[in-house]
């Protein structure tokens, strides 16, 4: 039953996590939208695959890389997210360049960059494995690693999705190791596509495995597909993104499938819209992700949604379900709020941040 799902996801985020509703002050940083892979749901990279969509090329420099970084200093960030297309001239070096750009224009700021293709790519060109790769990253700046490039961790799934990136196993094998060198992840998970419902939970499953074993992921965030400029939909291969009833499903099922292990599940503002993200809220989602200042990925595919929420904005979503909205860290601590001395594995993750 639908509600009674949902109810369920909600009461026990309750439980858990409290009303709080949270968020991080954040700027994108998409550096290259240029491309080798040729993934179907991707309306961002370019390539010979992609040339008939929307927007040209380019591939920021160092320089310009940092400059963003201390504007977003500037306008309070704690965060800056960096990913971007695997360029044909990028190797593990220029990883690592940019976080040392990054690091050298905001020595404080929190470096939550590469995918898991990404560090795999990178670890692969220097012939590095990858914890030795991960843990050159992490002496140089590197924070922590966004979850991106699941899309659904199943490859009967992926090979209609993305035939030539990384596998499920692969995927897993990057977080692994972030985890055990000391890196914390996020998780995620694309829906909507091409995927059924037994996709959704053999996803979830490898992750509750892996977080059962390494506790490295601070959180799970559902993103819906969006269709409008993808490949694949263009192509007439692929649904048009989930219904607003799936997606609500999710949250609540990822809610109640990864308790107690992922305390934290966001809801993409950017993906789900001001209405779709208020109705995540209460159907088991707790936090609303970055404010971005700049996001790209989804605007290339043909989102709506616009590319910031201030914190005002977020004081204003949370409020208008009766429920406080509370800046945090990307480690979910209140801003400002240190771990106390003796903390546990899990201490970076505070489960009530109010």
């Amino acid at each position: 039953d639908f509600r009674a799902v949902v109810a369920a996801a909600d009461r026990l985020r309750s439980d858990t996590v409290g009303d709080t509703v949270t968020y991080v002050v954040n700027r994108n940083i998409n550096y290259t939208n240029i491309c080798t892979y040729h993934c179907g749901f991707c309306a961002f990279s370019k390539g010979r695959s992609s040339r008939s969509l929307r927007g040209p090329g380019y591939d920021l420099d160092l320089e310009e890389i940092a400059r963003r970084t201390a504007e977003a200093a500037e306008a309070g960030a704690t965060e800056v997210c960096l990913q971007g297309g695997i360029h044909p001239r990028y190797t593990g070096d220029t990883y690592l360049s940019i976080v040392a750009a990054v690091k050298a224009a905001v020595p404080d700021i929190h470096v939550h960059a590469f995918s898991p293709l990404e560090i795999w790519h990178g670890a692969s060109t220097l012939n590095l494995e990858l914890p030795e790769y991960l843990a050159r990253l992490k002496r140089t700046g590197l924070s922590t690693l966004p979850g991106t490039a699941a899309e659904i961790l199943d490859d009967e799934v992926r090979e209609v999705l993305c035939p030539d990136k990384l596998k499920t196993e692969e995927w897993l094998a990057v977080m692994h190791a972030a985890h055990g060198v000391g890196l914390r992840t996020t998780a995620t998970i694309m829906f909507g596509h091409v995927d059924q419902s037994r996709h959704w939970a053999r996803h979830l499953l490898r992750i509750r495995a892996l977080q059962a074993e390494t506790g490295g992921f601070t959180e799970l965030v559902p993103l819906p597909f969006v269709h409008m400029e993808a490949p694949l939909w263009r192509k007439g291969r692929s649904r048009s993104g989930p219904t607003l009833r799936e997606a609500l499903l999710m949250h609540a099922v990822a809610r109640l499938a990864l308790h107690p292990l992922i305390p934290n599940i966001q809801t993409s503002w950017v993906k789900m819209g001001r209405e779709g993200a208020t109705l995540c809220l209460n159907a088991g989602a707790n936090d609303l992700g970055g404010t971005l200042m700049n996001e790209s990925i989804t605007r290339a595919a043909g989102g709506v949604n616009g590319q910031l929420l201030d914190a005002t904005d977020m004081q204003t979503l949370a409020g208008g379900i009766g429920r406080p909205a509370v800046q945090r860290t990307t480690l979910y601590r209140r801003v400002g709020e240190h771990p106390g001395l003796g903390a546990g594995r899990h201490a970076d993750q505070a489960v009530r941040v109010a």
